[in-house]
């Protein structure tokens, strides 16, 4: 077995020391800086007591340090728990609990969520970014500074099927699951894009949150597998964003389409910032035709791609050639991916009729953390069923049609409605609660919550929201709320969403 994916940074100081690796503001690394780096910390987090297979949590803006907690993580045999700060701390501490993890690494502009999560679990060590010990925490920089810049010595030493990262995905049931994702879903990933042609030449554009798949996978990882450079945003801003396009000659740009739409509106845009940039891809939503003809308009083609976190993430992209002229289709699978249409009994669908998009192949999750129910389901007759419902045409190239279940996508993150039915129904004069994703402009998606109030009762829209905040991230609040007298239901009792949607 292939050592994991902490070696690439070993090979890259061997092969390319001074090409540069990461750009985080003035600060520059080139390979052999990041690895003495990424060992330092690999070294300091054995001598706090981690051995393979503990959990590691990253609660933090984007960075150099998230990117040496993913690699120092690959070489210890660690497995990384990336924290979404969106979220409250009580919605943080379930992931934390859940997942056993005893460790996290914070960023000091989050110290108040990370200390209520120091109260609400049983974390034990505390490491906070920076140059000194504070909020009961050893600094980064501190512990960095009194290791040695020599190769770590794991316990064990990991491989391609080590677990590496532990991605929180909500489930229908309203309380997250973890896709536990291997050291080689990383690898597998960086192949899957070759089509992309990557090369050390390429400067990627990082402006995903890296506690999402995306600003993992796309293009993090496989930039650091080719030798290439990771120019990375703190948080997106489109003004930066153009600054940056054109200052740091960035050659890829991955984002969700409400980026892309900011910039766009943006009263500064310019096409001549794209000037370097050979690939600008759009995925996590669903990316509208009109939005792509608006960039085509501009002399910039808008590329579309798929993927989910268990996939980690690249399933499908859509040729440079067919951006316009196929707007609205996902492509067509990657490389080293199966991927099907099938009915409900695993049967091949008709090429044009509509199926469950199912998959099988290296880059796929291990499973779900200690849900063997959900993964048993999520695996069943021996492909990965993804919950989407596509096509196929007859060149082959895929559509998503309808999520098969009930989450949408706003902004890019996923929104369970469940989750957020569980909490609505916490107020006392809710008889009944449906949550469905309505079309946005701005987010591509926004919840709506379409309520029945119990008899005798009075409830307002004002109420509902502010019993939300607070409860839950701000994504998944519904914008607005509809009151009815009844839900549509089946005779089992579900609520039928999709006649909820035609209704509203």
């Amino acid at each position: 077995m292939p050592p994991g994916i902490g070696y690439w940074l070993t090979k890259r100081e061997l092969l390319t020391p001074e090409k540069e690796a990461v750009v985080d503001g003035n600060r520059r690394l080139n390979y052999r800086m990041l690895n003495h780096r990424v060992n330092r910390l690999a070294r300091g987090l054995a001598g706090s007591g981690l051995r393979t297979g503990d959990r590691l949590a990253m609660l933090a803006y984007n960075g150099i340090e998230f990117v040496e907690v993913i690699m120092a993580a690959a070489k210890l045999g660690l497995i990384l728990v990336p924290l979404n700060w969106r979220l409250t701390a009580a919605e943080l501490a379930f992931i934390v609990n859940d997942s056993q993890t005893g460790t996290l690494v914070f960023d000091p502009a989050l110290a108040d969520p990370a200390g209520e999560l120091r109260g609400l679990t049983e974390l034990s060590r505390l490491i906070v970014l920076g140059t000194e010990d504070r909020f009961g925490a050893r600094g980064y920089e501190l512990m960095l500074a009194d290791e040695s810049p020599e190769e770590p010595v794991p316990d064990a030493a990991p491989d391609l099927d080590s677990p590496h990262i532990i991605m929180y995905t909500a489930g229908t049931t309203g309380r997250p699951k973890g896709a536990i994702l291997s050291q080689g879903a990383s690898f597998w990933n960086a192949l899957n894009l070759e089509s992309c042609d990557f090369t050390s030449r390429d400067r990627d554009l990082l402006v995903l949150p890296m506690f999402h798949i995306g600003g993992i996978g796309l293009f993090t990882l496989p930039m650091l597998y080719v030798g290439g450079t990771v120019v990375v945003m703190r948080a997106f801003d489109p003004a930066e964003a153009f600054r940056l396009l054109a200052q740091e000659r960035i050659s890829l740009f991955f984002g969700v389409p409400a980026i892309f739409l900011f910039m766009i509106q943006h009263p500064d845009f310019d096409p001549a910032v794209f000037r370097d940039v050979r690939l600008i891809m759009s995925g996590g939503a669903p990316l509208p035709a009109s939005l792509v003809r608006q960039y085509h308009e501009r002399g910039i083609v808008l590329q579309q791609g798929f993927g989910m976190s268990e996939a980690g993430p690249s399933i499908a992209t859509l040729g440079k050639e067919l951006a316009l002229s196929k707007a609205g289709s996902i492509g067509r699978p990657v490389f080293h991916l199966d991927v099907r249409v099938v009915d409900d009994d695993l049967n091949e669908a008709p090429r044009g009729e509509v199926g469950e998009l199912v998959m099988r192949g290296p880059n796929i999750m291990q499973g779900y953390w200690n849900r063997p129910e959900a993964t048993e389901e999520a695996f069943a007759g021996g492909w990965f069923h993804s919950g989407d419902l596509a096509r196929m045409d007859d060149d082959g190239d895929l559509y998503i049609v309808e999520r098969k279940k009930d989450m949408f996508i706003s902004g890019g993150e996923n929104v369970y409605p469940a989750e957020v039915e569980d909490a609505i129904y916490e107020l006392e004069a809710v008889a009944e609660a449906a949550v469905i994703g309505v079309r946005d402009e701005r987010w591509g998606e926004v919840g709506r919550a379409v309520i029945v109030v119990k008899p005798g009762r009075d409830l307002s829209e004002a109420e509902i929201i502010g019993h939300l905040q607070g409860r839950l991230a701000k994504y998944k609040i519904p914008r607005s709320v509809v009151f009815a007298e009844v839900l549509p239901r089946n005779a089992a009792g579900k609520v039928l969403k999709t006649v909820l949607r035609d209704q509203i």
